[in-house]
């Protein structure tokens, strides 16, 4: 069974998936919203990439190097052996700023004998749209397009440049490189120059894993999972990806397939409380800033997501030369989910600003701005929770009263009040206060279903869906209380299949969903073991861990019955959940002795 088997390397511009066998499959320059360079992950035949052939006798080992986002392939046939060490540099410069060019460093590092291979390198601009042409220029293989919006790339190596353009054998009798770049080089690169800056991007990302929080239990997948996040973020802006990739399908063969290079405002709560928990605050406030940047005027609706520069026309489009993963079309860019309603979005942003106030320092400047945006949001909320939406899963028919939208305005106003109590304002106090009580009680009595004996998706509807295990981490409900207790269980027993979770089972636009959801069966093992039922938790812990690929990274979606990775990737979403509910075990472990 193919399967994602790909690593990500990256440098906080932009990123790419190298697969098992060391080809560059997926790579957007200079940024991570750009049209890419190689999308063989997208269409076999058009996509383009860069790859090795070799003959079928040599083994091939993947593994990331030590607490890094450096990725080595080691190709051994008992006779001939060689590494393949991909990067894109990142490192800190003398001035205080980072290096981290639109650059991928592939350093051949010659380990025994005389390995033989062709290279394969295909790039094929603009999405593969048009034709790419590549010619020997001497110092450089320079790559571009002839016809539509201009395009071009620049490959340095050592190695002949006319044995890599006609794939002939090149034989690898010392170190050597590859270089590519979306942008000419002012300076000569040599095998010299290219070790160098694998070294300095070593030294920085062992120093920062270094300064991650280290834990007792699972330490290995939370810097794992880290360094994954680190490598979704726009260093430019703050901005942390939902994922690399665009059109994964969720389900093979299937449209269910998006755009995820933007930034969601539903993951930025998320984001700030892990960042921090694992010592990173520098990254938390940035990009804490970013979304605070993103609030508009004082009657401006705010959206659901925007592009990782803040932009906020994200209109969908659709690439119909492109075949689709596995002929999963259509391939889309953009992502028409922008214009959607979402009610839950007042809440994660209050609980973002919430943090902001509890969490760092505000001078009185911001405090002021975002003292404005907190009446703002309460008056929206105030006029907006009792109207129906889309809900968190930006379902595209018709609205409904989600429960987990009720919630999110419940925290939205919750979090309002907590903030007047830190800052020492009470004139809007008991205004808010009843509006808390008011949304409460509306939760109470209509999101609970006394047949199914729990919260379910929405007013009225008898179906369970995963967001409502998340209503005790938002400080609505006990962990002991027994509707709380009785609704993790009824959403295990009908949610839960094999150990994986539904979003939901009811036909959404598309009929029942097929796979897995990755982020809501971390949901419910965080659920289980808040209820008690640790062992249980740990179980179905250790079971998702053993889902991931190779190189322990996640998807958005597990396919239930084969268990292949599905979805975007890797998925920040995913990767935050499985640090959250590590760090939950760690300090409840703590607690215990």
């Amino acid at each position: 069974m193919e399967n994602l088997d790909y690593g990500i390397i990256g440098n906080c511009r932009s990123a790419a998936l190298i697969s098992k066998n060391a080809s560059i499959d997926w790579c957007c320059l200079p940024i991570f919203d750009s049209a890419s360079v190689f999308a063989k992950i997208l269409d076999d035949e058009k996509g383009g990439s860069l790859s090795f052939k070799l003959n079928d006798d040599y083994q091939v080992h993947q593994e990331y190097l030590w607490q890094t986002n450096i990725l080595s392939t080691t190709f051994d046939n008992g006779t001939d052996a060689f590494q393949v060490i991909d990067f894109m540099p990142r490192y800190e410069q003398k001035d205080g700023t980072f290096y981290s060019p639109p650059d991928i460093v592939r350093f051949l590092r010659l380990l025994k004998g005389k390995p033989q291979f062709k290279i394969s390198y295909n790039p094929r601009l603009k999405y593969a749209a048009v034709e790419t042409h590549s010619t020997n220029k001497g110092e450089y293989i320079h790559s571009n397009t002839q016809d539509g919006e201009y395009e071009s790339a620049f490959l340095y190596s050592d190695l002949d440049y006319d044995a890599v353009l006609n794939q002939e054998i090149i034989t690898l009798e010392k170190n050597a490189f590859l270089l590519l770049s979306y942008h000419e080089k002012l300076t000569s690169q040599t095998l010299d120059r290219c070790y160098l800056k694998f070294q300095r991007t070593k030294t920085y990302w062992m120093n920062w894993s270094e300064r991650t929080t280290s834990y007792q239990l699972y330490n290995e997948e939370i810097v794992r999972s880290a360094l994954t996040l680190k490598a979704l973020t726009y260093e430019k802006s703050g901005a942390v990806l939902a994922a690399a990739t665009t059109s994964l399908p969720e389900t093979i063969g299937e449209v269910r397939n998006w755009d995820y290079r933007f930034c969601w405002i539903r993951d930025a709560s998320m984001v700030i409380r892990v960042i921090t928990s694992l010592g990173h605050t520098k990254s938390a406030k940035r990009f804490l800033q970013f979304i605070v940047n993103l609030i508009p005027e004082k009657d401006e609706k705010i959206q659901i997501m925007y592009g990782i520069n803040g932009e906020k026309d994200l209109t969908e489009e659709f690439l119909d030369h492109l075949s689709g993963y596995k002929d999963s079309s259509p391939v889309r860019i953009g992502n028409a989910a922008y214009i959607q309603k979402q009610n839950d979005i007042y809440g994660i942003l209050m609980e973002v600003i919430y943090q902001q106030f509890d969490q760092f320092e505000t001078s009185l400047e911001n405090s002021e701005e975002l003292w404005t945006i907190i009446k703002s949001i309460t008056s929206i909320v105030n006029k907006n929770w009792q109207k129906p939406d889309k809900g968190i899963w930006e379902l595209r028919t018709e609205d409904r009263h989600f429960v987990f939208s009720k919630l999110l305005c419940w925290v939205a106003i919750d979090r309002a009040i907590k903030i007047s109590e830190i800052i020492g304002k009470s004139r809007y106090l008991q205004e808010w206060q009843e509006l808390r009580q008011t949304i409460h009680d509306d939760i109470y009595q209509n999101g609970w279903n006394d047949e199914v004996q729990a919260y379910t998706q929405s007013y009225g509807s008898p179906d369970l869906d995963a967001s409502t295990l998340l209503m005790q981490q938002y400080g609505f409900i006990e962990a002991t209380d027994p509707r709380f207790v009785s609704t993790v269980q009824a959403t295990e027993r009908e949610l839960c299949n094999d150990g994986l979770m539904y979003r939901y089972k009811n036909n959404d636009d598309f009929g029942e969903p097929s796979s897995s959801f990755t982020i809501c069966t971390f949901w419910l093992i965080d659920s289980l073991h808040k209820i008690g039922e640790t062992e249980k938790a740990r179980a179905y812990f250790d079971q998702l861990l053993s889902y991931s690929n190779h190189l322990g990274l996640f998807s958005e979606d597990i396919d239930f019955k084969t268990k292949r990775l599905l979805g975007n990737f890797p998925q920040a979403y995913s990767h935050l959940a499985l640090i959250e509910t590590a760090i939950n075990f760690n300090e409840s472990s703590a607690l215990s002795k």
